[in-house]
């Protein structure tokens, strides 16, 4: 036996003793030999070598994932247990043993997150952190910023393959009870967790939760960066406080301007509407009713007795049968009677809108403009799954930043012919379920509804396929049980007609809002220079009275009626009240309106906001003799611009009285009257 070993070893040495295949020859394999290579694919190894599916295309944009996943479960959290949120950001440059690089240059960092929520069991630490797939949010229907389980356990693989480090989480669910601290990794082959520390320490917090990564990334400001994810969610959650240091040392806080939290979204069963045969199916297999009726009735919404014995009969099946044995043809009936039978929509308690005062004061904190609106639409809803747009518009420049670039006058044009504007296109900012989408924007129903809008209809210059140009940031937000995102990493929403239906409409109410507001602008500057053209005279006019009264006449009090005629000819408190220098923005609910004056409507008092200074005291407001002062572009002017205007005027009165004189002289030379015709 031995020998036969050593031959067949000799002969696999010798090249004449083995047919070797030519090159270009194929191998075939049998079917045993293929299915031997066969094996299960964990889903953690799946997304290991597919991690562009999560959002970690780039170090750029790794780095804005992982504080977004994060951000978002520490809301959630903070949320759902009735707290108000407080989250701090903190990035820092990692050294890696060596002196620690200048931020713009440096290509890993450190990230800690820590929110003063009601922290985590210590039980769920691993799980929770280091094993994809796991939570508590997939199984049910209530609108939630996070909705697979993937998200911060998929950071923390991401951490694990670029350096290596595990997750560091310090947890305490409350002040009796001591604080717990893990590193735990993920086991790719396994998709579990894998423990590498487990200890309790002390902690100063009595509440909360502090995550911290190390990743590869690079940070860079500007848009689609970590200081604009934070800055809208600023936005939408004007209920939350944030702090945030970002790599370079700043610290940046964005404090609450609502103390009080959101509606409480409640869970709901899934409606009819929304479920295909497959789950039919399954459901039927898995429910505990004894019977189809009550089956029917107890796990779906909007399903009552009386409506289940109708979609029974429609399907010619009895009520009394057991679920189970509903399968095959029958199964399939009772599908297309469920299609077929008219169920009221499902209930909207499980949607927590942002709202319309709350979209106001997020959008006036941030962004600095003169015109503020927002919109909340009633729930609509798509494949059986609630859900509601909200909308909101911020236009034109803070009064400060209007002075700096004056508006110029309107040129007369063609027929056909377009006003060009040379301003920045609009900018669209777009968020699901609280959250900011900042990628994938040409991707996303929200942009194409922005396109399909005709803004030109409402003042707004727009080419076509394009977006309206103008100092103008638009505001979109969709809450649903159910966000139909196009991938896993979350960045875009599918075109579904319902919902772009909806998003279009919020906008055109916005956009009418927009129209209102520009069109009695521009009438009341109109009027305002009417005005302020009366006003030059009104000095000369007085003077050359008194003159003539031989210095006797009470000119104040002349000069004063004059201009309050003057006001009254030209529009009167409704030119003001649309400058906004008297009253509110009338006639246009849930907006805000800036001027050099001050703000109209519901604002909110932001600490250290310029804005909140604009407006002069009451008494300097109501004093008439204040309405000489030239206002043009309703804009303060200068006292310099002031007494120029005057000398102009003064110089015009004088061409004026000239070329009077010689009309009055061209009217005294005799003028030839023609004679009548005889016939």
């Amino acid at each position: 036996m031995e020998l036969k070993i050593k031959m067949s070893k000799a002969q696999v040495k010798s090249n004449d003793a083995v047919e070797i295949p030519p090159a270009g020859a194929k191998i075939s394999l049998s079917a045993v030999e293929m299915g031997a290579r066969q094996r299960e694919i964990s889903v953690s190894e799946f997304f290991t070598k597919n991690r562009h599916l999560l959002g970690f295309d780039n170090p750029r944009k790794a780095l804005l994932t992982c504080v977004k996943e994060a951000v978002d479960n520490a809301l959630d959290a903070c949320e759902e247990a009735g707290i108000l949120p407080e989250v701090i950001v903190r990035l820092e440059v990692a050294g890696n043993g060596n002196a620690a690089p200048p931020a713009s240059q440096a290509n890993r960092f450190r990230m800690t997150i820590i929110d003063y929520g009601p922290g985590i069991v210590r039980q769920q630490v691993p799980k929770i952190f280091a094993k994809l797939l796991y939570g508590s949010k997939f199984h049910r229907l209530r609108m939630s910023r996070g909705q697979q389980g993937i998200g911060i356990s998929a950071a923390g693989m991401y951490a694990q393959l670029t350096t290596g480090k595990p997750v560091q989480i310090t947890s305490r669910i409350s002040a009796k009870s001591p604080a717990h601290y893990f590193e735990v990794q993920i086991d790719t082959k396994k998709n579990e967790p894998r423990i590498l520390e487990n200890k309790k320490i002390d902690w100063e917090s009595h509440r909360g939760t502090q995550v911290t990564l190390e990743i590869e990334g690079r940070y860079q400001k500007g848009r689609a960066s970590v200081d604009e994810y934070l800055e809208q969610t600023a936005i939408a959650n004007p209920h939350v406080k944030l702090v945030y240091q970002n790599p370079e040392g700043e610290t940046k806080e964005y404090p609450r301007t609502i103390e009080e939290l959101p509606p409480q979204p409640r869970e709901i069963k899934p409606h009819p509407y929304g479920i295909e045969f497959g789950i039919l199916l399954r459901m039927l297999h898995d429910t505990k009713s004894q019977s189809l009726g009550g089956f029917l009735s107890s796990d779906f919404s909007r399903v009552s007795s009386n409506l289940a014995q109708e979609i029974c009969k429609t399907a010619k099946l009895s009520a009394a049968i057991r679920p189970r044995d509903v399968h095959g043809s029958a199964a399939e009936a009772l599908f297309k009677a469920i299609q077929a039978t008219k169920i009221m929509a499902p209930p909207s308690n499980c949607i927590s809108p942002i709202g319309e005062r709350a979209i106001l004061h997020g959008l006036y904190k941030q962004i600095k403009g003169e015109f503020y609106t927002a919109v909340t639409r009633p729930p609509a809803v798509y494949r059986g799954n609630p859900f509601l747009i909200e909308a909101g518009l911020a236009y034109g420049r803070a009064p400060e930043q209007a002075l700096e670039k004056p508006e110029q006058p309107r040129v007369a044009l063609a027929e056909g012919e377009q006003q060009e504007n040379d301003n920045e296109l609009a900018r669209v900012i777009r968020y699901a379920n609280r959250v900011p989408l900042l990628y994938q924007q040409s991707a996303c129903s929200t942009f194409k509804a922005v396109l399909d809008t005709t803004w030109r209809n409402y003042g707004v210059p727009q080419s076509r396929g394009a977006l309206p140009a103008g100092p103008m940031v638009i505001f979109i937000h969709m809450a649903s049980v159910w966000v139909p995102f196009t991938s896993e990493s979350k960045e875009a929403i599918a075109d579904y007609d319902d919902i772009r239906k909806e998003i279009k409409l919020a906008l055109q109410e916005c956009g009418r809002r927009l129209g209102v507001f520009l069109r009695r602008r521009e009438h009341a500057k109109s009027e305002f220079r009417r005005r302020n053209i009366f006003e030059l005279y009104i000095e000369e006019v007085v003077e050359a009275c008194n003159r003539l009264k031989g210095g006797k006449l009470p000119k104040e009090k002349l000069k004063e009626q004059l201009q309050k005629i003057a006001a009254k000819r030209t529009g009167g408190q409704k030119t003001d009240e649309a400058l906004g220098r008297n009253g509110g923005p009338e006639g246009l609910p849930f907006s805000i309106i800036v001027t050099p004056e001050g703000t109209e409507g519901d604002a909110p008092v932001v600490a250290g906001d310029e804005r909140s200074e604009l407006a002069p005291p009451e008494e300097a407001r109501d004093d008439e003799s204040s309405m000489g002062a030239v206002e043009l572009d309703a804009s303060t002017e200068s006292l310099a611009k002031i007494k120029k205007k005057t000398a102009q005027a003064k110089q015009l009165g004088a061409s004026k009285s000239e070329s009077a004189r010689t009309a009055k002289a061209v009217s005294k030379k005799p003028r030839t009257r023609m004679k009548p015709s005889k016939k």
